[in-house]
This record gives structure tokens, C-alpha cells and sequence, in this order.
């Protein structure tokens, strides 16, 4: 794909004209930050000033691997934003900010509860200048609770949440994630609150609120974790059963798991009951594709050890290339594990529009994940690289420098 021109006019977006001041750092704030830029929002990223102790900006700026200083990772989390510099630790800092929210739609933050009514920015101080303002709070344990003053990093709400304690080989300690899912998984939560509370502002429209009734959208990192734990504390209660980590296999959904080949290993979700018989038959184990008692996900799950063997000895014969031709030819649900350059190199990927490349401001050509999810008539894209640190401090603020 060729580097977009991103000055170019792109169709309507869905949030143009939604006005959002973002106050949040690192992960999980600018995350629901850029999911809403990238769907048209004017985002404003209001960044610390450098000091004599540290660079300034967002921290996420000097995580991983840098160019010239800044993180490539940068160019994704903070594309299609505006950067202003701001001292929220002076009252001058604040004061401008306030000026910001007042005009805004959206206020997003993710500093650890009670730091913002500190600074007097507590959602009922903003909301009595803009009561049509909406407050996306993203923290580790919510706005309430035992646990709100306690500082939350994505790596301990994943294991609050659930989430560690079943990630891993069994007897053996439990592994993370490679990304910071607790993060993400906030951060989409969050979008989805703040375009709920949208929706509820625009139903509240009235001679007594003309541009709608604001609310907080409160999001905690641990819940958002514990929100995707499936069947975890269901099964716990009425059955008092621990799930315990289980590798690449899905405990009670069979078969799902990954297994070796030749030249690498592939993942094979044959758990429903037609595509277990396609698999069993493709290969050539037409006796367990008859048997009546695999015909169902009970009987199978009792004889998963015996489905994991076939499976496994079928599949350690043969390369990854051979598996994928045959399972895909049958409708089994197959993949490669894929690496980052498996998915640089896959054509599908391109066809998609998932790998973008932009231009950094010294000239490097970094290719960055496309937008999700995919409008047909309000379609989300990249307008504009991730700025410089306060780059738009000047423009943003001009009307209060007259």
C-alpha cells in the first residue's frame, strides 16, 4: 500500500465535531483517546512541559524502541491527535485546561483517583461550566471501593482480574501477555461508555439543558479484565470450580489447541460438531468422526487427550503449509501463530487496510495498524501523523493569547 496522503479529503466521519481534551498518559486514557480521534474527534493531548529532570510529554514518547528520541509505538497512539503543553501543576496550567474543557465534549484521565479534585477539576467543578460534559475516569480500582488510592498498572488489574491466574502451562507460574491487554481492554470499555453517554446526552436535550446532561464514565482496569473472564466465576459459583491454567488448550471446549508440525505449530478450533467431523475426516479418522458419543461437546471433552493425540500425530507428519491446505480446503477453523513479520508479509492484512504506513516529521516510514473497526459509510483514517511535542500548543491556544 502507498503512504497516505494525509492531507487528503476523507469521507464523513462518525464523531466529526466531538471535541475531546485528553489529560491521560501512557496506555490506557490515550488509547480511548485515539480510538475516538481515528473516527474524526478533535483530540487535544495536553502534555507536561519538559523539566530539568526528564523530556517532557507523555512518557509513552520514550517506551521501547526510539527513532531519534521518540518511540515509533508513538505514531500509533497518538495519530490524528493535537499536542498542547500544559502545567496541570500550576494553576496557570489549569486555568487554560478549565478554558479547554469548557469548549469540549469529552474530558478523558487516567491519574489516580482524587488527583483531579486536587487540582479543583473534579467532575462537578468542570460539569458546573459545561453541563453537557462528559468525564471518561480510567483507573486501576474505579472512582470507589476499598481499594480507589491504590496505584493500578494493567499488570496487576490482569491479575485481579482473572486473567494471569489462568495464563500459563499447569505447575507451572502464570505468564503475561505480551501487550498490556488490562490497558486496551479499559480503554475500549471506556469508548464504549463515553458513546453511550453521548447517546443519553442527546436523548436529555431540553429548554433547561440545551446541549444535554454530561455524566462520568468510570472504568476500572481490574473489571474491564474480570468483564472478559467468560465462564469463570459462573462456574465457581455454582459448582465451586477453580479453572486452572491449561496451556494453548480451551478447558471444556474440545478440541481447540495448538500442535506441532514439521516446521512450527498451528492452532485448530474443531469444537463445533460439524466442523469436528469435517476435521476427523480430513484426517483420516473417519472412526472418531462417526463416533456417536464425539458427536457432541460433552462426549468430546471426556476424551480430549485421545482427539489432542490424533490431531497431533496427523498434524507432526506434515508442514504448517501442508495443515493450512487441507484444513482450509475442509472449512476447519486453522492459523499460523504469527510473528511481526508474518503479519507485515500477509496479504490479507493488506487487503484490509490493517498496515498503514505514515511518515514520521524526520522522514521514517513506519507502518502502523490500520483502523478498527471498519464503517461502510462513516469510515474511520488517518489524517494526521502523531505531533511533536507541543506542536499545536501555539494554534490551540491562540484565542487566549490575543
Amino acid at each position: 500500500m502507498r503512504t497516505p496522503d494525509l492531507t487528503s479529503i476523507v469521507p464523513p466521519q462518525a464523531l466529526a465535531g466531538l471535541k475531546v481534551v485528553e489529560l491521560g498518559q501512557l496506555i490506557a486514557g490515550p488509547f480511548a483517546g485515539k480510538t475516538l480521534a481515528d473516527f474524526g474527534a478533535e483530540v487535544i493531548k495536553i502534555e507536561p512541559p519538559a523539566t530539568d529532570s526528564g523530556a517532557g510529554g507523555d512518557p509513552l514518547r520514550q517506551w521501547r524502541m526510539l527513532h531519534n528520541g521518540t518511540s515509533v509505538w508513538w505514531q500509533v497512539q497518538s495519530r490524528n491527535k493535537k499536542s498542547v503543553v500544559l502545567d496541570l501543576r500550576t494553576e496557570e496550567g489549569r486555568d487554560i485546561t478549565r478554558r479547554l474543557i469548557d469548549e469540549a465534549d469529552v474530558v478523558i484521565e487516567n491519574f489516580k483517583p482524587g488527583t483531579m479534585e486536587k487540582w479543583g477539576m473534579g467532575y462537578d467543578a468542570l460539569s458546573a461550566r459545561n453541563p453537557g460534559l462528559i468525564m471518561l475516569r480510567i483507573s486501576g480500582y474505579g472512582q470507589t471501593g476499598p481499594y480507589k488510592e491504590r496505584p493500578g498498572f494493567a499488570v496487576v488489574a490482569e491479575a485481579m482480574g482473572g486473567m494471569r491466574y489462568l495464563n500459563g502451562e499447569p505447575g507451572r507460574a502464570p505468564v503475561r501477555a505480551g501487550v498490556s491487554l488490562g490497558d486496551t481492554l479499559a480503554a475500549l470499555h471506556g469508548v464504549i461508555g463515553v458513546l453511550l453517554a453521548l447517546q443519553a446526552r442527546q436523548r436529555s436535550i431540553s429548554d433547561d439543558a440545551p446541549k444535554g446532561r454530561g455524566q462520568v464514565v468510570d472504568v476500572a482496569l481490574y473489571e474491564a479484565v474480570f468483564n472478559c473472564m467468560e465462564s469463570l466465576l459462573p462456574e465457581y459459583s455454582a459448582f465451586g470450580a477453580v479453572r486452572q491454567p491449561a496451556g494453548s488448550a480451551l478447558p471444556g471446549i474440545a478440541p481447540s489447541n495448538a500442535y506441532p508440525c514439521q516446521d512450527g505449530m498451528v492452532v485448530i478450533g474443531g469444537n463445533g460438531d460439524s466442523i469436528f467431523k469435517r476435521l476427523m475426516i480430513s484426517i483420516g479418522r473417519d472412526d472418531l468422526a462417526t463416533d456417536a458419543e464425539l458427536s457432541s461437546n460433552p462426549g468430546r471433552v471426556k476424551r480430549v487427550d485421545e482427539i489432542d493425540q490424533a490431531i497431533g500425530e496427523w498434524t507432526g507428519a506434515r508442514s504448517v503449509e501442508q495443515v493450512l491446505a487441507v484444513l482450509n480446503a475442509a472449512s476447519v477453523p486453522v492459523g499460523r501463530i504469527y510473528s511481526a513479520q508474518d503479519i507485515a508479509q500477509d496479504p490479507h492484512y493488506r487487503a484490509r487496510d490493517m498496515i498503514v504506513p505514515v511518515i514520521t516529521p524526520d522522514g521514517l516510514t513506519v507502518d502502523v495498524p490500520g483502523i478498527v473497526p471498519k464503517l461502510s459509510v462513516t469510515p474511520g483514517a488517518i489524517t494526521r501523523r502523531a505531533p511533536t511535542l507541543g506542536e499545536d500548543t501555539d494554534a490551540v491556544l491562540a484565542p487566549w493569547k490575543r
